[in-house]
């Protein structure tokens, strides 16, 4: 699923194909409808999103696999890393956003948060529950409540902007409630699975972003 001339050739590709696209996402989600999550193949898309220059990726799967078992996510990111960045991945580091801040890697490239199905809607009724108790203890009022205020109150994606672009793997024709708030105006792309997925697959959907026109609604 790499690039073949060796690791060196393939960090080159990389940098080179994330400047020569038009415009690149500034958040990625990946989210992944089917059964069976693959952790290799999840961290091998989060590499190359950091490889090619996308600072904020979201990984979901509805049934929540990925977020329960964050750790095993994220050493084999930290594997795949190594592997297929080699001396350079201390260019490409990333900050595990679901991490307690003692755990965090500093001045990184890419942020990444592992998202469940408890970040989408049930957030939002939390969300909800909050502003009311701040109407009710009089620090706020109810005609305060708008877009921003509350983006503000969302705890599932706070400094994490709208995602621009999503993959979504597998071949239910929906997102199964990945972040319903926010994807308002995101881009999405459906491929038949991330197993085994190629790096030729990933740009291939980059590519169609970038040339897309999109509208914002009008």
């Amino acid at each position: 699923r790499r690039p073949t001339g060796g690791a060196a050739q393939g960090r080159q590709r990389w940098r080179s194909d994330g400047r020569a696209l038009q415009k690149l996402p500034v958040h990625m989600g990946l989210v992944v409808t089917e059964e069976e999550p693959s952790y290799a193949d999840m961290a091998s898309l989060v590499v190359w999103c950091m490889a090619v220059g996308i600072s904020y990726v979201s990984v979901y799967d509805h049934n929540g696999i990925f977020k329960r078992n964050n750790s095993r996510l994220m050493d084999e990111i930290l594997k795949q890393q190594q592997e297929l960045l080699g001396l350079d991945c201390s260019k490409y580091t990333v900050e595990f956003a679901n991490q307690d801040k003692a755990d965090r890697v500093l001045n990184c490239q890419s942020t990444l948060k592992v998202l469940s199905p408890e970040d989408g809607k049930a957030d939002i009724v939390k969300a909800a529950q909050n502003f009311c108790q701040l109407v009710a203890q009089q620090q706020r009022t109810y005609t305060d409540l708008d877009v921003n205020v509350l983006d503000n109150l969302l705890s599932s994606t706070n400094g994490f902007p709208d995602p621009d672009l999503v993959l979504k793997f597998g071949p239910v024709d929906s997102t199964l409630g990945f972040l319903p708030w926010h994807i308002r105006l995101t881009e999405i792309i459906s491929l038949p699975s991330h197993l085994n997925i190629s790096y030729e697959d990933f740009f291939s959907a980059l590519h169609h972003y970038a040339a897309c026109e999109q509208r914002w609604g009008k």
